[in-house]
């Protein structure tokens, strides 16, 4: 294993190179030229055209999947879909479709292709299209994209939109109270019972099903050997299926690391202990941020607890949505707020400073709008997400160990606070309510591999925390692990180091180029005047 990071910098620092706040949304370009791929009958015919039937297992040439936003990186792209069964333990029951498509190396030089695994759990890859290409991922060899059961492109689409409606709706409502709580899991009831009432085996939704569809779609496309590059739970994805399905893979990238192992509540107090402390010390090295904001972790923790004993309350306007928004800002909704705010570390300081003075206009706004961002409705997998935390994550982990993760994180937060781990707010009582069974506990293994892989984490990532990458790549014989300073969870999309370096790997798996990062700077915080 090789492990890599960057000299820490102290001098005056810059901007990244690419913002990430268009980064973050996901999705959008890039140029395509045809090349041949082998099939394995050893003719050269373009990798996606041939219609095959493997097992149970069986891809079609046809239309494109359909998308929720305009995907120019589906013009050119070769598309069809997989037709599996929805339980692979009653092979001739009912069958499910997985949208695929396939987008042309710009300049072939290599007929492995990289497959794409999504983030989430829930998101759908060919959603995804855009930030992979943003990267030129698809620079040397074909990128193929195929939806996991149950999402967006997927036929059934497991997406309850009602869910994402209530989150909307619950702005004005403390975020981690026992009512808003009791709320949460009703609607989560509904989207179980009408997913149920479809026809849906809500237990055939899981990381053991998705490992067992891309080992299908591998071989339904006549590929001998092919590359993994994941995202997120994608990554926890790709270290099942390296386990389960090694098989045919020639390298594996993973970024945002949540190994199976470990996910769960837990580690999403580490992560957020983590990111906030990179952004905190980045902060605390600039004279100038230091000067206008000391103590910036002391504000912010003492912030939680005042916020969770006396909410306060504002209203507020949202670009696209027409009527002023009422807001309640309680200590679990900050804490939510700084983790995906970690996008935009720049102006976080201010924010967290405004809101000290009086003001929580900004932090209100931003928390505001990624509820009602069209982008949060309608588009997540909430059957295949309950599918997998509640077979694979909650059984292995109590609550009482997240309580005691988020005290070990952040001993002076109010337990109220520390019962629901940022992003997975009410989890087990939802688990209990979905109701599905525990996942073999082989799930929970460590993966132990010997190919080559590359493990990209972010210095800022209060998400899967920067730590998973190391505690991932110590069983993993031949990978080489890195840290991306400054950038928050899933550096591919924001830092076009992390770009050169995925696309290096690629080209060379035991010896990628990391040359990049000893240019890299901290971001200029904005200082208000």
């Amino acid at each position: 294993m090789t492990s890599i990071r960057p000299p820490r910098h102290r001098c005056t620092a810059r901007r990244l190179l690419a913002a990430l706040a268009g980064a973050t949304a996901g999705i959008l370009v890039t140029g395509l030229a045809a090349a041949p791929a082998r099939a394995d009958g050893g003719s050269e015919v373009l990798l996606g055209t041939v219609a095959r039937t493997v097992g149970h297992a069986r891809y079609e040439p046809g239309p494109c999947p359909r998308t929720a936003d305009p995907a120019p990186g589906l013009k050119g792209a070769r598309c069809g879909r997989l037709t599996v069964p929805e339980d692979r333990d009653d092979p001739d029951g009912r069958k499910i479709t997985l949208g695929v498509a396939i987008v042309p190396a710009a300049h072939q030089k290599a007929h492995d292709p990289i497959v794409w695994f999504a983030g989430g759990p829930g998101d759908d890859a060919v959603s995804e299209i855009q930030l992979a290409l943003n990267g030129e991922l698809n620079r040397d060899r074909d990128v193929i994209f195929m939806s996991q059961r149950g999402t967006y492109s997927a036929e059934p689409a497991l997406t309850c939109p009602n869910i994402d409606e209530f989150n909307a709706r619950a702005l004005d409502l403390r975020y981690d109270a026992p009512s808003t709580g009791r709320l949460h899991v009703r609607a989560t009831r509904a989207c179980h019972d009408e997913l149920e009432s479809r026809g849906a085996d809500l237990s055939a939704y899981n990381s053991i099903e998705s490992a067992a569809d891309y080992a299908d779609l591998r071989m339904a496309l006549g590929i001998e050997q092919w590359n993994v590059f994941g995202i997120s739970y994608g990554t926890d994805l790709a270290l099942l299926y390296m386990r389960l399905h090694p098989e045919g893979i020639r390298s594996v990238g993973i970024d945002g690391v949540l190994p199976p192992s470990l996910a769960g509540g837990a580690v999403g107090w580490k992560a957020a202990r983590e990111g906030f402390d990179g952004l905190f010390e980045a902060c605390a090295e600039q004279p100038a941020c230091d000067d206008r904001y000391p103590d910036l972790e002391d504000t912010f923790v003492r912030l939680v607890s005042e916020l969770e004993d006396e909410p306060v309350s504002t209203t507020v306007t949202v670009p696209g949505h027409p009527q002023p928004v009422d807001v309640v800002l309680d200590g679990g909704a900050l804490v939510n707020w700084l983790v995906s705010a970690t996008h935009l570390a720049a102006g976080v300081p201010r924010s967290i400073d405004e809101l000290d003075h009086g003001n929580p206009k900004r932090i209100a706004e931003q928390w505001a709008g990624g509820k009602l961002s069209p982008q949060a409705v309608g588009r997540l997998s909430h059957g295949l997400a309950y599918g997998v935390f509640c077979s694979e994550w909650t059984p292995y982990e109590s609550e009482a160990e997240v309580i005691r993760a988020g005290h070990r994180a952040f001993p002076s937060f109010p337990r109220s606070v520390v019962a629901n781990a940022p992003l997975l707010a009410f989890l087990h009582e939802d688990c209990r309510a979905w109701d599905v069974p525990a996942a073999p506990e082989s799930v929970r293994d460590v993966t132990y591999s010997d190919i080559p892989t590359l493990v990209l984490s972010g210095g800022f990532d209060a998400q899967t925390a920067p730590g998973n990458g190391p505690y991932a790549a110590r069983t993993l014989s031949r990978s080489t692990e890195v840290t991306i300073p400054y950038v928050a969870h899933v550096v591919f999309a924001a830092s076009p180091c992390a770009q050169s370096i995925t696309r290096s790997f690629f080209d060379a798996p035991t010896a990628p180029d990391t040359g990049c990062l000893a240019g890299l700077k901290p971001p200029a915080f904005e200082i208000a005047s």
